[in-house]
């Protein structure tokens, strides 16, 4: 009877399908951290898409967007923690944004070239996804207690030409068949967003925020995505955030949220959250001239259901973090690449709810100048949610 019991609780891993009992993988595969606690106690409002800065002066500043829901709820704003350097504590939150009557969302926050401290985030104007403004906050003063001294705001807008619906159209030549059974009286998709793609009203509208941008040389790739296309694009500055403009789209069944990473020959490789055809998987798109065209993207190997991240270690090799299932966000898991995501490790688990209740989604993910990681996510239990944050080190990790 005990061999029984001991077989009723075999999990099946996806890579590699290795099989092992509960208990022998939350003692063998889960993350160890330096640090894992909730950045401020579990709470009824809705929390929710976390963005974490190291900044110069040694301190960590989060943003999250809090309140009634999302989109459809008018007090959204966007709310933010920090850790002063040497203190072993949270601040209690305080604001750092906040578009009245109107939801503020997916707050991304980076550091330019100069130091100077962007926060980037979407206002969904009429309550709708694919209506959503970008705006974006700077500062050139943020080493005090609470919210940094914004010294400049204002929307980013941009203006898709013609090259975007003709690539859209070009890209969907590119993907393989769906093998879906259309009906005659059926809307295709294809159809509907290529003619959507022609709508300058559509193009210009509804690019929202969510992953970290890719800082490289004198560029700033800030990856945006659209519900309206179910696809992604690039905000490009090439004047440390001055301005921007638009990339071509990157194309294909769902490809959204994308999280970059360079590789050593300067290909930018992007893997996205699949909002697509089922089964969901991670989804990849490769740029081969700094991120203004994007190939299909295709799915990968790794089954998915929420945003994912991606980070380039110091010591060269790659870390990925997303939930590894096809049915829910009750696992959070880390994956390392030391040859620039050929082939990645079995997955590591941040966190593992064997009761399948809790929910710990869209990770945000740095690296500090002394070489440690610092994590954010969100954690959503039936007590309440609340931001999750941890600290590696990365030579714990394998």
């Amino acid at each position: 009877m005990m061999l029984k019991s001991l077989f009723k609780q075999v999990t099946f891993l996806w890579m590699g399908m290795v099989v092992v009992p509960d208990c022998l993988l939350a003692q063998s595969q889960l993350v160890p951290s330096l640090i894992n606690e909730s950045i401020f106690p579990l709470q009824a409002k809705h929390t929710h898409a976390s963005s974490i800065v190291a900044l110069p002066g040694g301190d960590l500043l989060t943003v999250w967007f809090e309140g009634s829901g999302e989109r459809n709820s008018d007090d959204v704003l966007l709310m933010g923690a920090r850790k002063k350097q040497g203190q072993t504590t949270w601040s209690k939150p305080f604001e750092m944004a906040d578009t009245p009557g109107i939801p503020d969302c997916n707050p991304v926050l980076f550091l330019n070239q100069r130091e100077e401290l962007f926060l980037v985030w979407i206002a969904v104007n009429a309550n709708e996804w694919e209506n959503s403004i970008l705006r974006v906050r700077r500062s050139t003063s943020f080493d005090t207690d609470g919210a940094p001294t914004w010294n400049w705001q204002d929307d980013i807008f941009l203006k898709p030409g013609d090259e975007f619906a003709e690539e859209v159209a070009r890209k969907f030549r590119d993907l393989p068949p769906s093998h879906l059974g259309w009906s005659s009286y059926a809307p295709e998709y294809e159809k509907l967003i290529i003619e959507a793609s022609l709508d300058s009203k559509k193009t210009s509208m509804g690019w929202m925020t969510r992953i970290k941008p890719l800082v490289t040389g004198n560029r700033i790739l800030l990856p945006l995505y659209s519900d309206g296309f179910n696809f992604s694009l690039m905000a490009i500055s090439d004047d440390m955030g001055e301005s921007w403009r638009p990339s071509l789209p990157l194309v294909g069944k769902g490809p959204i949220q994308p999280a970059l990473i360079q590789k050593e020959n300067g290909d930018i490789l992007a893997m996205l959250r699949d909002a697509g055809d089922a089964p969901s998987m991670i989804q990849q798109s490769i740029s081969n001239d700094q991120g203004e065209s994007w190939t299909v993207a295709k799915k990968t190997e790794f089954p998915n259901t929420a945003s994912l991240e991606l980070l380039k270690l110091n010591d060269g090799r790659w870390c990925m973090v997303g939930n590894d299932i096809h049915n829910g966000r009750y696992q959070l898991a880390l994956w390392i690449s030391s040859d620039e995501g050929n082939v990645w490790s079995k997955p590591q688990y941040l966190e593992l709810d064997s009761t399948h209740q809790g929910k710990f989604s869209y990770p945000a993910l740095i690296q500090d100048k002394e070489g440690l990681v610092h994590l954010t996510y969100s954690k959503h239990l039936n007590g309440g949610k609340t931001i999750q944050y941890r600290l590696l080190d990365p030579n714990q990790i394998h």
